[in-house]
């Protein structure tokens, strides 16, 4: 009779047990060859990740030594360990391994600042890690790898500082004086909008503008541009934040922040956020676009204030004929939107409310629907 098969349990089992025994061992290559196994099975396995929660003190310990050649393999395994599992992360952290890994944004590797920076990103996605990791004196050193660092290590230190900043807002303040929002915007400037890195610059940048010194920055900087980019070509959770970055802009002091954000061409985004932006992102976009307006206020009580007459009125500031054109151009698409999802919106309820010529009157049946 033929032997089935080994589970995927059964098959990983002497790989694990056999990488925690070479951890243990006082030969360095064997050591090193483990975390080059544990980075390996942990890849992809979250029933390895579990089975190695025992690795964690020996890797964190090989970043301690002064040997670098331990410092790659050991923290790439970490890495893995601790990617989509919560209680690795913490465990990583209570081992001591941040001390190590801070260190190492400093380090003249360009490799392993860089595993350092998506090592800090990783961990920083745990809500237990975020305050100890922003105590550790992180935020300095992300910003300069936001500055000086590869690519791949920039997009993880604005991700990383939007995540340690997202329910911790004291961090706001020290980023704002590491004068951080230059880096935010060049990152944004040369990113896919509609990219993951788009969408945490964009967090971050809503949560930086409600800071005057934020706002200045970002308006100094060419970043007002930027944003409303972000606002025209990103996914909704980016639109989402660009908006909202605007919006809380022109809250804080509508004389001052309306012509930088009206001269970016943020008009036609506005209108078609007001439609198809998210449930949070279409009133933040309705509202800035009262703002925009010469005067929120300027309208006799026998025009009603609908989004046609806001838009009318700001679509008669406009400088330069694109922008007017395009403003102008989405405004009727929009009218007609709006008068087409009425009418389906009619017959719909036509429809369910008269099943038979017989029942009752449709006049009737839109009160019950209205009601409900």
């Amino acid at each position: 009779m033929d032997t089935p098969p080994p589970s995927d349990a059964e098959s990983t089992a002497l790989p694990v047990r056999r990488a925690l025994e070479m951890l243990h061992m006082d030969d360095p290559d064997l050591r090193v060859q483990a975390a080059r196994d544990i980075r390996r099975l942990t890849k992809t396995s979250h029933r390895c990740r579990r089975q190695l929660r025992q690795a964690v003190a020996p890797l964190v310990s090989m970043l301690r030594v002064h040997s670098p050649e331990f410092h790659e393999p050991a923290l790439l395994a970490l890495l893995n360990l601790a990617v989509q599992d919560e209680k690795n992360k913490i465990n990583i952290v209570e081992a001591g391994a941040l001390e190590p890994i801070v260190s190492f944004l400093k380090s003249q590797n360009p490799n392993l600042q860089e595993y350092a920076t998506a090592s800090l990103l990783t961990l920083s996605v745990s809500p237990t890690n975020k305050p100890i990791i922003s105590a550790c004196g992180t935020i300095p050193l992300l910003v300069n790898i936001l500055r000086d660092g590869s690519p791949q290590a920039k997009a993880d230190a604005v991700m990383a500082l939007s995540n340690i900043s997202t329910t911790h807002p004291d961090n706001l303040s020290i980023i704002l004086e590491t004068n951080a929002i230059p880096y935010i915007v060049n990152l944004l400037k040369t990113c896919k909008k509609s990219s993951k890195i788009a969408e945490k610059c964009a967090a971050l940048v809503e949560s930086l503008v409600g800071y005057e010194e934020g706002r200045i920055a970002l308006t100094s900087e060419g970043g007002v541009l930027a944003v409303v980019e972000v606002l025209e070509n990103g996914n909704p959770q980016c639109r989402e934040h660009a908006v909202g970055a605007l919006l809380t802009m022109c809250q804080s002091d509508r004389c001052k922040y309306r012509e930088p954000i009206l001269r970016e061409g943020v008009i036609p985004g506005l209108l078609e956020l007001t439609v198809q932006g998210t449930p949070k992102s279409q009133p933040k976009a309705r509202t800035l676009l009262q703002l925009l307006r010469e005067s929120p206020n300027s309208r006799p009580e026998i025009e009603p204030d609908t989004l046609e007459n806001i838009v009318c009125d700001i679509i008669s500031q406009i400088d330069g004929d694109d922008q007017c054109g395009k403003a102008k151009k989405m405004l009727a698409e929009m009218v007609q939107v709006s008068m087409e999802q009425s009418l389906r919106h009619l017959q719909q309820r036509a429809i369910v409310c008269t099943p038979s010529p017989s029942d009752m009157p449709i006049t009737s049946c839109a009160s019950e629907v209205s009601s409900k």
